[in-house]
Order: structure tokens, then sequence, then C-alpha cells
């Protein structure tokens, strides 16, 4: 999506007529391509993209929506996720090791089977009916894995 730059008064060649702009999340091969060419991916929307496996180690993240994306197998690895939003993503068996992770939204996540190794976590949000806290302590400490608790019937509404 073409966008026209802050101050121009000539809007991009796609610009809708109101104010109200639909905005898509990039797809996989948006996303590919973009770290091939070493773009930012600050205030990234990634919401619903099939990232598994992807690679984003080191990357600035910073306010990227990750709303249910699949993000599985996925590597963050000294990456900046300061106000990331990944409520309701699979993450099972990312990796956040050494990951800044202040402001981070990890509510309704499967983060069964990640690392948190040496992450720097501050006022981050954790679905926490099924991963205790303490949990998310060892494995920044030691690099266990997460285990979740599976959903009961009571957690479901």
């Amino acid at each position: 999506m073409t966008r026209a730059r802050k101050g121009s008064k000539t809007p991009p060649d796609d610009a809708k007529t109101d104010d109200f702009e639909e905005v898509r999340s990039l797809s996989r091969k948006q996303v590919v391509d973009m770290l091939r060419r070493g773009e930012s991916f600050e205030d990234a929307d990634l919401r619903s993209a099939d990232l598994a496996g992807v690679c984003f180690d080191g990357l600035n993240l910073s306010n990227a929506k990750f709303a249910e994306a699949n993000l599985q197998r996925a590597s963050f690895r000294g990456a900046n996720l300061t106000g990331a939003s990944f409520w309701s993503a699979n993450l099972r068996e990312a990796s956040l090791e050494g990951a800044r992770l202040e402001e981070t939204d990890f509510d309704y996540c499967n983060l069964d089977g990640v690392n948190f190794k040496d992450a720097k976590i501050r006022k981050a949000t954790f679905p926490v009916k099924r991963l205790p806290l303490e949990m998310i302590q060892r494995s920044v400490r030691t690099g266990q894995r997460v285990k979740m608790e599976p959903v009961g019937h009571e957690d479901e509404e």
C-alpha cells in the first residue's frame, strides 16, 4: 500500500476519499520481502498473518500488531517488542530469548513451549490463568520452556 510522506500535500495513488482508510495486514510474502530489504517493522500490522518459523531476531518490532497471528516456532531473539500486541496469537515453541517485552500484550496467547531466557519483561500482560508467573520467571532465569495449563470449561466464557 502506498502512503503519502508526512507533510506531503499529494495523496498516495490508492488513497480513499474518506478519512477511514481500510488497513490490511501484511502477507507472509510481504514480510519476507521486507526482511530481505532490511525495512522497519515498527508499528507494523501483522494481524492474522501466517508467520510460522519466521526469524525476527534483533529487530525493532515496537508497537507491532500480531493479534491472532500464527507465529509457531518464530524467533524473536533480542528483538524490541515494546508495546507489541500478540493478543490471541499462536507463539507455540517460539523463542523470545533476550527480547525486550515492555508493555507487551500476550493475553489469550498460546505460549506453550516458549523460551523467555534473559528476556527483559516489564508491565507485560500474560494469560496468568493458564501460565503461572513463577513459570515465566523460571524461563527467564534458566531458559526452560513454559508449559501452559489446559483450558478448563470455566475459562471458556
